[in-house]
């Protein structure tokens, strides 16, 4: 019989583990990016100048602007 532990083993399922961690880890940064962008408006930088130091789209920045 096919158990968990026997998956585990298959390429298939540690790639796909793999890429679920990186995938994890991007979001992760992506939302701590957001976090950033009201400190960095408040401190006099432009919605340009944070999209271009985030390496966010500008429409991300207005965005996250306004959630905050």
């Amino acid at each position: 019989m096919f158990e968990l532990s026997d998956l585990k083993q298959t390429r298939f399922y540690q790639e796909a583990f793999q890429e679920g961690k990186e995938q994890g880890r991007q979001e992760g940064q992506r939302q701590e990016k957001l976090r950033m962008v009201s400190r960095l408006l408040r401190l006099g930088l432009t919605v340009e100048q944070v999209a271009a130091e985030l390496d966010l789209s500008i429409e991300e920045v207005q965005q996250a602007a306004q959630n905050s």
